[in-house]
């Protein structure tokens, strides 16, 4: 097999498997949101804490040491049972499981989930921590609330909660968050096309692109790995969030040290694979250039800022790379001469 054709079919599989990999499990991930959801009282006060993580996407419950806590769910039933040793269960016969397995309640629920079903408790947590959906903390519709804006209250509701047998309410209040500033995704898009555009000088002069394809895979990994880190499990944080930018850093390591050895269509083999790889990282995260919430412990401007970088730079390094490899592709120089194999 040619070069060239190594190389198309290491770029297909590795696309593949990375995508394949990290793409997210039954569940539901966080994404961004313009919707910010809190608790604002537990009534009356009990052992717990309790808040909402994701922007409006999860409920996270913690239940102090030796506290029996049982959540109601849409129907009465019992849901979730947070025991006093730590352990929390889940009842499989609960119509609020598979309800709560989508942002929407889409689930399809089993003829065996009833509310009158004897309860079916399978193990989903410990510590006395869990997180899961729950629709009376966000609001349920794909369109915006009719006749409110940015600013506005759009919803208020009770989650029900049974303490040490004793009936808990936790009132969560949504509200519409106002757009982000712009200003971070352009700014992205500007070093991301100054990185590409560095590249294509570096490599006019017979110099290193990865100098420049490194530093701009690294930033998306920090930004991928603070994402996937501020959720917890059981909400199945996607890993692609830094999956991605992590298979670009290592071409990019790669590269750089192909390049050092001479072989130069193995560093542009690895430049495409970068770009590739980061573009595909910046189309998947574009949803959170114009929400007003990121679900990530980073801040929102950094996320949007490395999100834009990746995805203009990696298209642009991506483009160069094509035209180096196949442009020339009649060449009869040595894939390993020491002088530049392309313009």
């Amino acid at each position: 097999m040619s070069s060239l054709g190594r190389l198309l079919r290491a770029l297909a599989l590795g696309v593949l498997a990375a995508l394949v990999i990290a793409s997210p499990a039954a569940a539901d991930p966080a994404g961004p949101t313009d919707y910010l959801s809190e608790v604002v009282a537990v009534e009356p006060s009990a052992p717990v804490s309790i808040r909402v993580i994701g922007g409006d996407s999860f409920v996270e419950l913690v239940a102090e040491p030796g506290v029996d806590v049982r959540v109601v769910g849409y129907q009465g039933e019992q849901y979730l049972w947070f025991q006093a040793d730590g352990t929390v269960l889940e009842n499989r016969n609960a119509p609020s499981t598979y309800v709560n397995q989508d942002r929407f309640g889409g689930g399809d629920i089993p003829a065996t989930a009833s509310v009158d079903a004897e309860p079916d408790w399978v193990e989903v947590g410990g510590s006395g921590r869990y997180a899961w959906h729950d629709h009376r903390a966000h609001w349920m519709q794909r369109s915006r609330p009719l006749g409110q804006g940015p600013g506005d209250q759009i919803l208020e509701a009770v989650i029900p909660l049974t303490v040490d047998g004793e009936e808990v309410g936790v009132t969560v209040i949504s509200t519409w968050q106002p757009a982000p500033s712009a200003v971070p995704v352009w700014f992205g898009f500007a070093v991301g096309a100054a990185a590409a555009a560095g590249a294509w000088v570096l490599h006019r002069r017979a110099r290193n692109v990865h100098v420049v394809t490194v530093p701009l895979a690294t930033v998306a990994v920090v930004a991928g790995v603070m994402q996937f880190r501020s959720l917890p499990a059981e909400t199945d944080p996607r890993l692609l969030w830094w999956v991605l930018p992590a298979i670009a850093v290592v071409c990019a390591l790669g590269g750089l040290v192909a390049h050092w050895r001479g072989a130069r269509f193995v560093a542009d083999a690895a430049t495409l694979l970068v770009g590739v790889e980061l573009a595909i990282w910046g189309w998947i995260k574009r949803d959170g250039f114009g929400a007003a919430l990121i679900p990530t412990d980073a801040p929102g401007w950094f996320d949007r800022l490395a999100t834009a970088m990746a995805l203009i730079g990696g298209v642009g390094l991506a483009g160069m790379a094509l035209w180096w490899l196949f442009a020339f592709s009649g060449s009869t120089e040595r894939s390993d001469s020491p002088l530049p194999a392309h313009p």
